[in-house]
């Protein structure tokens, strides 16, 4: 069982508002309600719970969720230590009790016998039962469960059942707005306003392959890794080149194209 990834609430990460997202979340968390974020691959939806546990002061507790991820991975299990059986919480468990805020990346990814453990924790009990330890533990009032996931990647296959879903109140996140993404960058790298406006007209551009020539299209984490590499003395078209040309496909042919993209958006 992996160990899980525990932040403080001592510094806010930056975070942005794209709309009324921060008051939805902090509503949730005052009616003690769980909350399901949906939204493309790099688009901010971690940094958002990074930024509302710092702002509610809570510690975080995040699992990246897996086609092997198991029940046992989220509430815990014995292990043997020395001459001795233990119990060992998992990161849900954690959470539960200590009044954190826990936070389920990419949900549909788990296996779906994994997802049924939220039930008691997603309705008015507000409760986990560890079955292998006889245990009932009842969520203090500070306790959220906070999952997302991509719908892009969404398929017969990979879907929150409709009994799980609609115990959830739920956020869409896009890619920010050209002006809003812009001073993300520039927030975020330091980079001027120039060029970082000129990162996100690139971006629109290699969006509108989504669906065509590109499984995922360019995030805003992208642009802020390409901006970074501008600040750090590379060209803008060799910073573009590896943070987002390599990084958006393996295909010789599409990144040709994509690289082509490039150079008409960036001078030499």
């Amino acid at each position: 069982m992996s160990t899980p990834a525990i932040e403080t609430s001592q510094n806010v990460p930056l975070y942005l508002p794209q709309s009324n997202e921060r008051e939805v979340f902090s509503s949730a968390y005052r009616r003690r309600l769980p909350l399901l974020i949906k939204g493309p691959t790099g688009c901010g939806k971690t940094r958002f719970v990074r930024h509302m546990a710092a702002t509610l002061g809570r510690p975080l507790y995040t699992v990246a969720c897996h086609d092997e991820l198991s029940a046992a991975d989220l509430v815990g299990r014995f292990l043997i230590r020395g001459e001795e059986t233990v119990w060992q919480d998992g990161p849900l468990t954690h959470a539960v009790r200590d009044g954190g805020i826990c936070y389920l990346d990419e949900v549909v990814e788990a296996r779906k016998d994994t997802t049924v453990i939220l039930h008691p924790l997603t309705d008015d009990r507000r409760e986990l039962p560890l079955e292998k330890t006889g245990e009932l533990i009842r969520a203090p009032a500070e306790f959220m469960l906070v999952v997302s996931y991509n719908p892009g990647y969404q398929h017969i296959f990979k879907n929150l059942k409709p009994s799980t879903r609609q115990r959830f109140v739920a956020l869409t996140f896009d890619f920010p707005q050209a002006q809003l993404e812009t001073e993300i960058i520039t927030r975020e790298t330091g980079l001027d306003e120039a060029r970082a406006a000129h990162l996100v007209s690139l971006a629109h551009r290699l969006r509108a392959l989504e669906g065509h020539d590109l499984e995922e299209v360019a995030s805003t984490r992208l642009l802020v890794h390409a901006a970074s590499l501008m600040m750090d003395a590379l060209s803008p078209r060799e910073a573009c080149r590896v943070a987002l040309v390599e990084a958006l496909s393996d295909d010789p042919v599409v990144q040709e194209g994509l690289w082509e993209t490039v150079q008409a958006s960036f001078e030499a």
